[in-house]
C-alpha cells in the first residue's frame, strides 16, 4: 500500500503523518511530498526519517492513495494528475466539496456512497465535519427543519501564521507578522475566511452548503455565523435545530451516545460539558448542554467541541482512506 500524503510539512500534513501512525495504517510505502523548497528535506514517520519528494515524482510513484493537505490551487492542478496515474486521492482542500461529481464524505454518516470509480474524494470543512457528526443521526430519527450554528474556531484552523500571532500577542512580541487583521488575544473576530458578496464568509457559506450534501438532503435551512477566537486547538458551535418531528431530550442523548465518534458530556450539575481543551488531541466529537429551546416547539439547542486538526481535518481523511482499503475500493 503506498500512500503519499501532499503538503506533509503543514499543520494539517503533520497530524496526518501522526494519525496513520497511530492508527497503523497499513503502509508499505510512504511518499512524503511538499512545496519546492522542502524538496530533498526530511519528515519523521514511526521509527523512520523519509524524504520528501516533488509532486512529480510522487505521481510518477504511482500511489495507491494520496492524501492531500496543501491548499485549493494544489489540488485543482495536481489531484487529476494523480486520479489519471490511477491513484485515489482524498483532497483536505475546499477545492472539491461542492463539485457534483465527487463524493464529500464523514465516514460515520455517509461512506458507503464511496465506489471503485471516485478518485478524487473530498474531505469536508473541518467545522462541518463535527456539525453533521451530531446532525446525521438526528436528521434520520426526528427529520431536520432549520439549523442555526454559531462557531467559535481556534487559530489552528488558519494556520500556523495564526498560532504565531496569538502567542506573539500574549509574549507582547510586536514583531511577529499578522494574519489576521485586528489582535486575536484577548478578542474575537467575526471573521472567517474571506467576506463573499454576501457579506458571509466563505467559513459560513461552507457551513450551509456542505451539510447539505453530506446527509443527501436539501429539504432543510441552515444558516451560520464564523468567528474566530484566542483558542489553540478544537473548534466549537452553539447549534439550534428545529425538527420536522418531536423529540425526546432522553432519546436525543441516547442517539447520540450510540453514534460512533460521538461521546456526550452533558452533566451540568457536575459542570461537565464539551470544551476545546478536552476535545485536544481526541478524535471523537463531544457534544453537550442539550437543551430544549424553550421559545419554540420541537426545537433543540447544544454544545459541539472537536479537535479541528484531527477529526476536523486529518483523522477524518484517514478514516476515509480506511474505508477505501477495508472494502476493497483501493
Amino acid at each position: 500500500m503506498k500512500v503519499a500524503v501532499v503538503g506533509s510539512t503543514g499543520m494539517v500534513g503533520q497530524v496526518m503523518l501522526k494519525v496513520l501512525e497511530e492508527r497503523n495504517f497499513p503502509i508499505t510505502e510512504l511518499i512524503p511530498v511538499a512545496s519546492e523548497r522542502s524538496i530533498g528535506k526530511k519528515v519523521k514517520y514511526k521509527q523512520g526519517e523519509f524524504t520528501i519528494v516533488s509532486m512529480k515524482d510522487a505521481i510518477a510513484a504511482k500511489p495507491d492513495i494520496a492524501i492531500f493537505s496543501a491548499g485549493g490551487g494544489t489540488s485543482l492542478e495536481f489531484a487529476p494528475l494523480f486520479a489519471e496515474a490511477g491513484t485515489t486521492v482524498i483532497d483536505n482542500s475546499s477545492a472539491w466539496r461542492m463539485d457534483p461529481d465527487k463524493k464529500l464524505v464523514v465516514p460515520e454518516i455517509n461512506a458507503d456512497v464511496l465506489t471503485r470509480e471516485d478518485k478524487i474524494i473530498a474531505n469536508p470543512n473541518c467545522s462541518t465535519i463535527q456539525l453533521v457528526m451530531v446532525l446525521g443521526p438526528l436528521n434520520k430519527k426526528y427529520d431536520l427543519k432549520r439549523v442555526i450554528v454559531s462557531t467559535y474556531q481556534s487559530v489552528t484552523g488558519t494556520g500556523k501564521a495564526a498560532v504565531d500571532q496569538l502567542n506573539g500577542e500574549i509574549s507582547g512580541d510586536d514583531s511577529i507578522a499578522k494574519v489576521y487583521p485586528y489582535q486575536i488575544f484577548k478578542n474575537a473576530l467575526p471573521h472567517c475566511d474571506v467576506f463573499a458578496d454576501d457579506d458571509y464568509t466563505k467559513e459560513e457559506i461552507k457551513l450551509m452548503k456542505e451539510p447539505k450534501k453530506i446527509l443527501g438532503d436539501d429539504t432543510f435551512n441552515l444558516t451560520a455565523t464564523a468567528v474566530r477566537v484566542p483558542v489553540q486547538g478544537g473548534h466549537s458551535e452553539s447549534v439550534n435545530i428545529e425538527f420536522e418531528n418531536e423529540f425526546d431530550l432522553d432519546e436525543v442523548r441516547k442517539i447520540l451516545s450510540e453514534t460512533p465518534g460521538v461521546v456526550v458530556v452533558d452533566n451540568v450539575k457536575n459542570n461537565e460539558y464539551p470544551m476545546p481543551l478536552y476535545s485536544e488531541g481526541k478524535d471523537e466529537v463531544f457534544v453537550g448542554r442539550i437543551r430544549r429551546d424553550l421559545s419554540q416547539p420541537k426545537t433543540l439547542n447544544l454544545w459541539i467541541v472537536a479537535d479541528n486538526l484531527r477529526k476536523g481535518a486529518a483523522t477524518n481523511a484517514v478514516q476515509i482512506a480506511e474505508y477505501l482499503v477495508a472494502n476493497n475500493l483501493v
